[in-house]
């Protein structure tokens, strides 16, 4: 799995609903308005508390003007497990109880005591969805999912609701069930239904369409994303990656370029992602090195073997030996072994630069290869080529000792009469 796909994993879509803002103990009736749900299949309520009941309303409602909530939640307690509680005060006495829990950030308690209010069936429904709502929102949350979507499918069966913020939740639950395709459907509903769509469902549709192998649909997206965003670089970003992931180069290439002219490459990984795509493409090797030498220049590019070790090879293919040759010997002081040493004695040797070709393998080797063996061949070639005989023989006799050249090296020796 490659860095941008990490990435679009890694998204998290938050949480969308704000939780439960008031308590339910105001005894006075509040203003009639607009039901939130008009199309709910669930007859509305108005519930009431038995007058019996009094005193713990009381004793609540100062309670919570002192923020003291633990005993809101027991008063709370008192009216839902009193024998005499009807479905009403139940449902009200559990709905303040999980308010008084949520205060306390206790949200496994306020989940316990939600679920109750909600199966007391006595709210009005504009409580009693909110409630179904948050109850999804906490087992999200806490990645209990398939808890989490079953109370959301419930919600939405019963109210008929289209709101795109409970689909862009719903699409959030299902990606994380691994159901991608329906997570895309979900999070397209929520996308093409909202005046404003959180960059965050975008985000996290891209990453349904990868995990269903369609980066044209995900390059789809993020285009749409990038759109929304001209001046936002982890869009621009993600976008390049993403026709990376189509195998549309061209386009990833075009659109880290321009953010490159406009001044946006202010982290070494910038510099990074474009000239790896530069070199993976068929004659565009010059373009490469152009790119790693701005970067070092400005700073932005951190100098490291790995570093110089790629503008050697965009050098070297495009036919700049000698440049090739500066950044090998530029990369070797910074690697950590003798590879990057092994390069630059091979492409001297290349270049008829045999003695330098001979000395740059011996060092290689005495930093440490991981088949030292190639190494002796060069300093055997290199021999051969400065007329050092017995320097070559005994080239050749090292190399015979190492599992990687023993066949080869043994060959020459036989052949010369050596072995």
């Amino acid at each position: 799995m490659n860095l941008i796909t990490r990435s679009l994993k890694s998204l998290l879509v938050l949480l969308l609903i704000a939780l439960l803002a008031a308590p339910a103990i105001a005894a006075r009736k509040s203003e009639k308005k607009d039901p939130m749900f008009p199309d709910a299949t669930r007859e509305d309520r108005e519930p009431k508390l038995q007058s019996r009941f009094s005193k713990q309303q009381t004793a609540m409602s100062k309670a919570n003007d002192k923020e003291d909530y633990a005993t809101l939640i027991a008063k709370s307690l008192e009216i839902a497990n009193d024998a005499k509680a009807k479905a009403d005060d139940r449902g009200l006495a559990y709905q303040n109880a999980a308010y008084g829990a949520m205060e306390q950030d206790d949200l496994e308690l306020a989940l316990e005591y939600l679920t109750a209010a909600i199966e007391a069936d006595a709210l009005g429904n504009d409580t009693h969805f909110q409630l179904m709502i948050q109850v999804a929102q906490i087992h999200i949350g806490e990645e209990r999912y398939t808890e989490g979507l079953a109370m959301l499918d419930r919600f939405l069966s019963e109210t008929k609701s289209t709101k795109p913020d409970y689909f862009a939740l719903k699409g959030n639950a299902l990606y994380r069930l691994d159901r991608f395709e329906e997570a895309s459907v979900a999070l397209e509903q929520a996308i093409k239904t909202s005046d404003k769509p959180q960059d965050g469902w975008r985000q996290l549709l891209m990453a349904a369409y990868f995990d269903q192998q369609k980066p044209e649909e995900a390059a789809r997206v993020a285009e749409e994303l990038a759109a929304s965003n001209p001046g936002d670089k982890r869009s621009l970003t993600n976008l390049a990656a993403i026709f990376s992931q189509a195998d549309q180069l061209d386009k990833a290439v075009g659109v880290l370029e321009d953010m490159r002219s406009k001044g946006m490459f202010n982290e070494d990984r910038d510099y990074r992602q474009l000239y790896a795509m530069y070199l993976n493409m068929d004659g565009k090797e010059s373009q490469a090195a152009a790119v790693i030498e701005e970067g070092l220049k400005s700073g932005v590019l951190k100098e490291s073997a790995e570093v110089y070790g790629h503008l050697a090879q965009a050098y070297y293919f495009s036919d700049q030996f000698d440049q090739a040759i500066v950044a090998y010997q530029k990369a070797v002081p910074l690697g950590t072994d003798g590879e990057p040493g092994l390069n630059l004695a091979r492409v001297l040797l290349n270049e008829g630069r045999d003695a330098e070709a001979r000395d740059a393998a011996k060092a290689a080797i005495g930093r440490g290869l991981k088949k030292p063996g190639d190494a002796w061949l060069i300093v055997a070639r290199a021999e051969y080529q400065l007329q050092n005989n017995a320097a070559m023989i005994a080239a050749y006799r090292e190399a015979a000792k190492l599992p990687e050249t023993k066949v080869q090296a043994e060959e020459w020796l036989r052949k010369s009469g050596k072995l």
